[in-house]
């Protein structure tokens, strides 16, 4: 069974092979296959809304008739009572041809000056992580374990962050009599 997955980013491929492969009621013999595509580019998404956006467009630009596709996508979304008003999510949008089902990883606050520099518009945390002296890395999000594994010292990665996303979007395709 054939699904696609909106990048070619190794870690998002990866951590759809890792979730489908706990789903065999639902994926037979899955072969999972990263899918180059185009979407709107926002630059990192600042919202909670251009992050699922960018979830949807890349799970529906990797639709080609496929038993399902999957779009990943990171960004900020505002709330309340954090220091710097905004937490980093990663958005996985399933679509399967008709619907689409949503899940969501846990999130968390990034520094002030990472979080500032991210709303300007300057770069990504990479970018910033590497410009205030965190890291020499030029991506952390292709060294192991990203910048989620940086920040917990590996006790949580950019690899797990990614795969509970995917596993939130999961509960609809599994439990699908409930959501009907």
């Amino acid at each position: 069974m054939k699904i696609n997955v909106g990048s070619q980013n190794k870690v998002k491929i990866q951590a759809v092979r890792e979730a489908v492969a706990m789903y065999p009621n639902l994926f037979s013999e899955p072969e999972v296959v990263g899918i180059d595509v185009n979407v709107d580019t926002f630059g990192h998404p600042k919202n909670l809304d251009e992050t699922v956006q960018g979830a949807i467009q890349r799970a529906k630009a990797s639709y080609d008739g496929s038993h399902c596709s999957f779009g990943i996508e990171g960004g900020l979304m505002e709330v309340p009572h954090t220091k710097t008003g905004y937490m980093e999510v990663g958005a996985c949008a399933i679509y399967n041809g008709k619907d689409v089902f949503l899940g969501l990883s846990p999130a968390f606050e990034w520094p002030k000056n990472v979080n500032d520099f991210i709303l300007e518009g300057k770069g990504d945390a990479s970018l910033a992580f590497k410009q205030f002296g965190y890291t020499h890395h030029e991506k952390l999000g292709k060294e192991t374990g990203g910048v989620m594994g940086f920040l917990t010292g590996q006790r949580l990665t950019r690899e797990d962050q990614t795969r509970y996303s995917i596993i939130m979007a999961l509960i609809q395709l599994e439990k699908a009599e409930m959501y009907r």
